[in-house]
């Protein structure tokens, strides 16, 4: 019997799945909650409101407690105890989770209560989400400590696999960084290095070219984005770092993660990408830029009018390097190579590399430090199922998925733009909140669709290969492939979209007739076996219930 009829069976019986209860629809506060249903656009999150200038200039100036924010071994001897500023009334969404969590800390705000402590008894938490990472967790603080006031990101006491727990226990201050850079890793959430972090960021410090390769969601944008911020030289106003990216969707994410890594630094990032203005892309490089996230035509054309100087650059990160390895960027990252100096430094990252790489490498790198975490290519959180239907069926067993799956936030993925619209418009006409991206879309709208979907506004997303590559949203527990990709490369960057940072996900293939032998290759070159999906799921493998 077809896989499709088990699902069949509850869709006949017109039951539809209940909306569950109002939870946080931040997606740094997702902590395994499933997203509220909702058929518009949410608020773009919660945001503290400012004073007026006038309130502002009457209010006297903090005492400075950067010291404080470091382990008890990296402050002065003789440092002075101030006390903690108050803090203002929290927000409803905040106070229930905390309710529901006990009180959620991380470590930047376990450093803070060190200077209220004696130095022999360090507490150390384990890694919180940032909004492009997930996390570790720390034991709950007591009430009256200052970390359970701080309104810290909540814990995430999902378990985590060995993609990201297999470490050699190094922690951040082995790797002696710029203190105000460690502070910024401590108030993200960070508290240890990932494996990949781990290989790679001792030997981006010492100036070796790098070509990494590592599964997807294991903490690679951290990898890089870490030592070159230590690189960075803010006395000096002159572009030293270009981050190199295929979408801009990725994009605006990496440099994010830079502006939360760094905010102590005092360094200006800028993001440049196609479809925004050129006029004020130009207007922003006559100010002082030391940090450029850009994909390689928007800044090749930069470069070309003489706007962009890259002759002061120490080091070019290319983030999903196979991509941008392939011949639609080859062209563009050649030419943008003629405007960097010789002594530049190589980083290159991805999950897969093509043949291509080799070229690149034994061109413009300098004997590159190679790393690979890729023993197998699938991530081990992520269970794979697959169930036989026709194409006019596809729209029936996706509604029953809905129905019979624990959905935290879910991607589908179409092979074509049509096909991505027309998939929204039925999945809407189910009952079901649902947004769609795609690259044909306006700028404006896709940043809109992305920062919305990011920050919980939806629980479904239907995207075409855009979605592809690189774009972290931790509460992605379902990745459903309505259009079965056409190569195993493809399908290794959907599917990691779901089970980030070592968390569980689930994978679902929708396969018809003629996708039977592309099924069989899918699992030959990625050496994976992928399931028939059984009548019922089990929630364990997927979804969080702690």
């Amino acid at each position: 019997m077809p896989r499709y009829q088990h699902y069949g069976a509850q869709t006949a019986q017109g039951q539809m799945p209940m909306p569950p209860p109002s939870r946080p629809q931040s997606a740094a506060q997702y902590a395994g909650a499933p997203v509220p249903q909702m058929a518009h656009y949410a608020p773009h999150g919660y945001a503290q409101q400012a004073l007026p200038p006038q309130q502002q200039a009457q209010q006297p100036p903090p005492p400075q407690q950067q010291h404080m924010m470091l382990p008890p071994h990296m402050r002065p001897q003789s440092a002075p105890h101030y006390p903690q500023p108050p803090l203002p009334q929290q927000p409803p969404h905040l106070q229930h989770a905390q309710q529901q969590l006990g009180y959620p800390t991380h470590a930047a705000q376990h450093y803070a209560a060190y200077a209220q402590q004696p130095p022999a008894q360090p507490q150390h938490a384990q890694h919180v989400p940032l909004a492009a990472s997930s996390a570790q967790h720390a034991a709950p603080p007591l009430p009256d400590q200052p970390s359970a006031r701080a309104g810290a990101p909540p814990k995430d006491p999902r378990p985590k696999t060995e993609d990201v727990t297999g470490t050699r226990g190094n922690d951040f201050e082995d790797y002696f960084l710029k203190r105000e850079l460690l502070m910024g890793i401590f108030e993200a959430g960070f508290e240890r290095p990932s494996p990949i972090q781990e290989e790679s960021i001792p030997i981006a410090l010492a100036g070796r070219d790098i070509l990494a390769r590592a599964k997807n969601g294991t903490g690679k944008t951290a990898a890089f984005v870490i030592p070159v911020l230590e690189r960075v030289d803010p006395a000096k106003a002159a572009i030293q770092i270009v981050l190199l990216v295929p979408t801009r969707e990725l994009a605006l994410q990496t440099s994010q993660v830079c502006k939360d890594l760094g905010k102590h630094l005092g360094l200006e990032i800028m993001v440049s990408t196609g479809g925004t203005s050129l006029k004020d892309d130009i207007l922003r490089l006559y100010n002082t830029v030391h940090i450029l996230v850009a994909t390689p035509g928007r800044l090749l054309d930069l470069a070309n009018k003489g706007v962009a100087v890259l002759n002061q650059v120490v080091a070019v990160v290319m983030d999903e390097a196979d991509k941008l390895l392939s011949p639609d960027f080859q062209a563009l990252i050649e030419g943008l190579f003629e405007y960097l100096p010789p002594t530049r430094q190589i980083l290159c990252y991805s999950a897969t590399f093509p043949i291509k790489v080799k070229d690149f490498k034994d061109k413009f790198m300098r004997q590159p430090y190679e790393i690979n975490l890729m023993e197998e290519l699938t991530l081990k959180g992520v269970t794979q199922y697959y169930a036989f239907v026709e194409e006019r069926q596809k729209v029936q067993c996706l509604n029953t998925l809905f129905a019979k799956l624990q959905i935290n936030q879910s991607i589908i993925f179409c092979n074509s733009v049509n096909r991505v619209e027309l998939l929204a418009k039925k999945i809407t006409e189910l009952g079901y909140s649902c947004f769609y991206i795609h690259a044909k879309m306006l700028q404006s709208h896709r940043n809109r669709v992305f920062h919305d979907f990011r920050n919980g506004a939806c629980r479904n997303l239907v995207s075409s290969d855009l979605f592809t590559r690189g774009i972290d949203i931790p509460s992605v527990n379902v990745v459903i492939n309505f259009d079965f990709p056409r190569s195993a490369e493809t399908y290794l960057h959907r599917i990691g979209r779901s089970g980030r940072f070592g968390h569980l996900g689930l994978a679902v293939n929708l396969i018809t007739f003629d996708d039977r032998f592309n099924l069989y290759k899918i699992e030959k070159d990625l050496e994976t076996t992928i399931q028939p999906i059984p009548p019922s799921v089990n929630p364990e493998l997927y979804a969080f219930s702690g």
